[in-house]
This record gives C-alpha cells, structure tokens and sequence, in this order.
C-alpha cells in the first residue's frame, strides 16, 4: 500500500510583534520535517491578541483553505496550542484534519522514546492532552445519534462513550504515574549511590540539536577506549530523549559522571516539561551544568533564554555553570576562546575540548590536595589505595619507605595523615 505523503500548510499569529515569531515558524517547519511532513505553504497574521474561537481571524480562514486546495494539501498545523475549542471550530471551518505545535512535539517524542521511562513519559503528556478534547472526537457520533430519529436513548450514545473513555484514559494516567514513581525511586537510589561514591556529576543542557551527545561522544572519545559507551548521536530535533549516564576518567585518575538530558526547544508542551520533570532533575542534582548553545543560530540567545526558563520550571537553579558556544566553526568566531565560564568550541573537529576539560577539572575537582607522603614498606595496602584513589606525581623508595608526591581528595587526608612528611 502506497504511504500517504503528508503535506501541510504551516499558521502562524504574530503577537504583539514578538521579535522571535520568524524563528519559531522555521522551527516549526523543523518540526513538520522531522515527521516526514512536507510543508506546502505558510500563512501568518499579525494580531493583538488570537481569536478565541479560531485562533486566527475569521478573514483568514478563507485563505488558508484557498491555499490549502491550491497546493492539494492534506494538513493544517497552527504554531502553537489550540483550545479544544478551537480544533473543533477549525475542523470544522476547513474541512481538514488541523493539528497545533503540541501535538506535533508530543508525536516526534513519541517516535524517538527508545527506554520504556521515556515512553512512560511521553504517553502521560499524550493522554493529559487528549483528555479536554475528546468531546470533539464524539460530537459527530452524537450528531448521527439525533439524526436516526432514536431519540434520547441515541443521543445519549456519544456522551456514554465519552464518560467511558475519559474514565479508561484517566486510569491509564494513574496506572503509569504509579509505574513511573518506582522508576523515579530506582533512579533516587542511584543518586544516592553516586552522592556515596563521592563522584562529581556533570549535566549537559541546552535546546535541541545545539551538539550535547556530540560532545559527549567526543569527551567519551578523548578520556576511553570503549566505542560501546557512545551515545546516539543525529543531526536533528530531539535525537536524545532518554538520559545516558558515563563515566569519565581522566589522566590523572579524577572521575567525573557525565549525564545527557533532552533538548529543550520554544512552547515546550507544559504537559510534557512535567511528564519529563524526573528526567530533568538530574540536573537539578548536578555539581555542575555545561550549558550547550549553538552559536551559529542567529537566535541562540533566544534559546539560552528558553533553556534557563525551562530549567527554572523544573527546579534547576543555583548550579553552578559553563556556557559552552558550539559549532564556532561555522561563524567568523575564532576558536578555542574562553573567557571566564564561557567557552567557544567546535565538538565537529574537537578543537576546544582539551580547555573544556580543563575548565571542568577547576570546577569539580577544587577539593583537592597535594600531598608528599612516606609510606612504610609493609603497608602495601596504602600504596593500592593511592594508586586506585589518588593522581601520583612523583615516586622515590628511600630507606623510611615509598616516598610519594600524590593529589587526593581532601577526605582522604585523615587516613595518610600519619605518613605525610613536612617539607
């Protein structure tokens, strides 16, 4: 059977002006792009305030069915979230499936969700918003009720549906809330367990397809050998949804735990910030955040903006932060350049990491010490322990015993505490 070819016409309304309308319309045909869809034509309005029963002007209903027929479309996506209402009227009015910005998000989610959390996550954010518009969905069955001259009994035969639905819906939501709790309680555990292990953990943030996975993969490449440990990495919206956790160790023994979080992108569905809010707290818990910005997008500032509001949504604040401006390659910017917590890097040809690494070491690893050390011969316990816990700089065996020259965490001082040597 012969695939449909979806083809849509992309509404806008201009608010007020808002500086950032243009770019939220191309990404909104991203969007459209990472489904498969083509976009045939765009129609956008300047208005104070949207319609309440169309979202756009009455007027312009006209045009986009105009266009819509013109261009032998078969969708209409307006960029942003539509009333129940407002689908209904729309629907109605064109004579077409319309579907709105969320919607559109909540079915790329829910395409890429790999993990059963993810899917969890995605399909609570797809009910909650079903809920308030299924009576749409029934109004024409109501109306073939009345129309078959069965009276109250018939008509009544949409409205029993809908009582039904809701309610197997509302279960639905409840039973995967409660399968998502024991998730959530496995995943405090593991913090937990970290916070123990006393390592540090750093979090990647920023909007979608600003280069995170790219630079983990790179940092991954730099500091191990192990090709498994990898992360999916694409150039498109939301290539990582689900949350991957490594380890990096460096050179010198200092371990840091590296975890990837999804893309934040403008008018995130509210349904879905919360849906994904356990996701996200890993950065709330972060000892550090590396905040990733595409630099080459001419709205990048506009995206850090949205990034930090919807951290803020969730909880984040207060950690401390390196912004790093990505994909510096494709501007005049010359790279590697850092100045204080800010860093411009390309991770494309992994100039700039080598600093990053740096300004991360700085950051994390300030509850270091160095110390010198004697360590008598028959404690070939302690010398393991350095060498599994501590970076040694340098090594002398003199008659007293290993003398060494090591960088320790601050906790460990009290167990060498006996053998450290006073210069």
């Amino acid at each position: 059977m012969d695939q449909i070819i979806e083809k849509a016409i992309l509404v806008g309304v201009n608010l007020r002006h808002d500086p950032h309308f243009e770019y939220s319309m191309e990404e909104l045909a991203n969007l459209a792009e990472a489904l498969n869809v083509e976009v045939v034509g765009v129609i956008t309005q300047n208005l104070e305030r949207v319609t309440a029963s169309h979202y756009v002007g009455t007027g312009k209903i006209d045009e986009v069915r105009s266009l819509y027929e013109a261009m032998d479309a078969n969708l209409v996506i307006f960029d942003d979230e539509l009333s129940p209402a407002q689908i209904r009227n729309l629907e109605k009015d064109l004579d077409c499936k319309v579907i709105d910005r969320t919607m559109l998000i909540l079915d790329i989610f829910a395409r890429r969700a790999k993990t059963k959390e993810a899917q969890m996550q995605v399909e609570i954010a797809q009910l909650q918003y079903m809920l308030p518009r299924l009576v749409g969905m029934y109004n024409s069955l109501s109306r073939q009720g009345g129309a078959t001259g069965g009276g109250f009994a018939n008509r009544g035969a949409g409205e029993t549906k809908l009582e039904l639905d809701r309610r197997k819906i509302e279960e639905q939501i409840t039973k995967l809330r409660r399968d998502l709790e024991v998730v959530k309680e496995q995943r405090e555990t593991q913090r937990k367990q970290r916070r123990k292990n006393n390592i540090p953990v750093v979090s990647l943030v920023g909007y979608t397809n600003a280069g995170k996975s790219t630079i983990m993969n790179q940092l991954l490449a730099r500091t191990s050998d192990e090709e498994h440990k990898q992360v999916f990495e694409k150039d498109m919206l939301f290539a990582t949804l689900e949350t991957s956790v490594r380890q990096i160790e460096l050179e010198d023994r200092k371990k840091f735990l590296l975890t990837d979080t999804v893309g934040f992108v403008s008018k995130l569905p509210h349904h879905l910030v919360k849906a994904f809010r356990s996701t996200l707290e890993e950065a709330r818990d972060a000892d550090l955040l590396l905040h990733v910005v595409d630099v080459s997008n001419e709205d990048h500032e506009y995206m850090m903006e949205v990034t930090n509001k919807t951290l803020q949504a969730v909880g984040v604040e207060g950690v401390p932060t390196i912004y790093v401006y990505n994909k510096a390659d494709c501007t005049e910017i010359t790279y590697p350049y850092v100045n204080q917590n800010r860093i411009w890097l390309s991770a494309r040809d992994g100039k700039g990491l080598d600093e990053l690494i740096g300004m991360i070491r700085s950051e994390v690893f300030s509850d270091y010490v160095t110390l010198r050390v004697c360590i008598p011969y028959d404690r070939g316990d302690l010398v393991s322990f350095l060498n599994e816990k501590a970076s040694i700089k340098e090594t002398a065996y003199e008659e007293d015993g290993t003398h060494l020259k090591v960088e320790v965490r601050l906790e460990h001082e009290p167990k060498l505490k006996p053998f450290i040597i006073t210069e």
